[in-house]
């Protein structure tokens, strides 16, 4: 008992692998997490990973192998072209994984690291961050019967990043809130695109039917002047705004008002979380999953939901595109 207890109550060890842009304030928040004990880093870049090491105080290595036997848990913040060969190692290693969005380049790749955490008996979670934004919190706790839902995610450009398309990149995040609010198969899908600033698809609109009725309509965009972040929805009596960027949740709501009043009255109020951290509460919840076992509020399986949409809205969008350019090369014109 007494070995149980110390071993139940030791700092859970973690690593990340990845330590660029993302992967930095990951390696931050474990840090600073009581309970919780950094012991290393892996990175490509040799120099940087040095850099952090030092900093913290923990190994760094180029090759994420030499963290397998160091940690009990792992984020995994590398382009998602790795994010299924590196998953798998530490997963078949008994380890835990948390794996940055999307989570992975393929439904197939997904549907492997899913089989195997459940017969390794491992989590898995996936780095859908806006799940843990004190204004979607709230959001959930308002929604009846979503109806009519509208997104906007807009930012100006940036290099990193565009090894994904804009989909997979940024509408990913919305798809996957959007998803978990209306909890209804999609029916149909219907979406548009086009590269403009890199070799992929840069600026995309999505329009997604469900079998409830509810109907999504998306926009993500990386070459804006300006960042936009929010998310509207319509139910039976409410009107519902999240700005995901200011932490902010907007509840307008319709009464009966009285016969003085002229009938019904439309009144709300507005709420904005400014004392919460998202990324340190997603590394928090999932560390805790590490401890206790319990699931992680995002999963495998809603990782690899979102993504199976958004793989159909880029199949839908290719369409376009290909239809687009051979109307061209037949008559020299735009189709």
């Amino acid at each position: 008992m007494e070995t149980a207890n110390k071993k139940e109550h030791r700092p859970v060890r973690v690593g990340v692998v990845g330590v660029g842009y993302l992967g930095k304030f990951h390696a931050d928040k474990y840090a600073a997490m009581p309970g919780v004990r950094l012991v290393g880093l892996a990175d490509v870049d040799e120099g940087r990973c040095r850099g952090l090491g030092s900093e913290y105080g923990v190994l760094s290595c180029t090759d994420y192998r030499d963290l397998l036997d160091k940690v009990d848990a792992v984020s995994i913040v590398v382009p998602t072209s790795e994010h299924h060969r590196i998953a798998k190692e530490f997963l078949m290693h008994g380890k835990d994984v948390l794996v940055e969005k999307p989570i992975t380049q393929s439904l197939e790749e997904a549907d492997e690291l899913i089989r195997i955490a459940h017969e390794t008996d491992r989590i898995i979670q996936v780095g859908h961050l806006e799940h843990f934004n004190p204004a979607v919190v709230a959001l959930k706790e308002k929604l009846s019967r979503p109806m009519f839902i509208e997104s906007h995610r807009l930012g100006t450009f940036k290099e990193r990043g565009t090894d994904l398309d804009v989909v997979t990149d940024l509408m990913i995040h919305d798809v996957d809130i959007i998803l978990g609010c209306v909890n209804s198969p999609v029916t149909n899908i219907e979406a548009v695109g086009v590269p403009v600033l890199s070799p992929r698809v840069d600026i995309a609109n999505a329009r997604i039917s469900f079998a409830n009725g509810c109907v999504a309509n998306i926009t993500a965009s990386r070459i804006s002047m300006k960042s936009l972040r929010k998310i509207r929805i319509f139910q039976p009596n409410a009107y519902l705004t999240v700005d995901f960027a200011d932490r902010e949740l907007a509840v307008i709501l319709r009464s009966q008002g009285s016969p003085e009043q002229g009938g019904p009255q439309i009144s709300g109020n507005t709420v904005r979380y400014t004392d919460s951290d998202p990324l340190a509460e997603e590394l928090k919840a999932f560390v805790e999953c590490v401890r206790t076992r319990k699931p992680p509020l995002v999963d495998g399986h809603k990782g690899r939901n979102a993504l199976e949409v958004c793989i159909r809205i880029m199949e839908a969008i290719s369409e376009r595109l290909t239809a687009a350019a051979a109307s061209m090369t037949e008559t020299g014109e735009p189709g």
